[in-house]
């Protein structure tokens, strides 16, 4: 009788550990899913913009053009700006993009040059409550910052 016990509690618990098993997977799913879902919740919203180009020139094609696309998004009362300056003709002329922006103080311009790629992480940092209502990219692209500039595009 005692090896029919040990052979019936042995089936029960392996029963049981297996069912264990089978369950913990699932939960660890929700659980991970519910941590993605909590950290997406608190992550801020992105808003896309661009590409803005620069203007032809030289007879160039619009695939060598030289162009500025980002995001921004507001955290904690600051709007933060980001973006990619990329120059696509490997001429050795640079590529500019400017930025201007507008608060209480007035008109702010601001340029930056690359001769290929240039990345912008969390420039800015612009509030409200100072004025903050207006900011705008162009694209420039030669000898100087003035040459071949597109349009001014309205990023926020």
């Amino acid at each position: 009788m005692s090896k029919i016990r040990t052979a019936l509690v042995g089936t029960a618990l392996a029963g049981a550990l297996a069912a264990g098993l089978a369950a913990a997977p699932a939960q660890a799913a929700t659980a991970t899913a519910d941590s993605a879902a909590t950290q997406q919740a608190q992550a801020p919203k992105k808003h896309f913009f661009g590409p803005y180009y620069s203007k032809y020139g030289k007879g160039e094609s619009f695939g060598k053009r030289s162009y500025f696309k980002g995001y921004w998004y507001k955290k904690d009362g600051r709007y933060w700006f980001f973006g990619d300056l990329v120059d696509r003709d490997r001429d050795n002329e640079y590529s500019y993009v400017w930025f201007r922006w507008h608060d209480k103080f007035g008109h702010h311009t601001k340029y930056y040059k690359t001769k290929g790629f240039r990345h912008f992480d969390k420039f800015g940092g612009f509030k409200k409550s100072k004025g903050f209502d207006d900011f705008k990219i162009r694209v420039c692209e030669g000898d100087s910052r003035f040459e071949h500039c597109g349009n001014w595009g309205d990023a926020f």
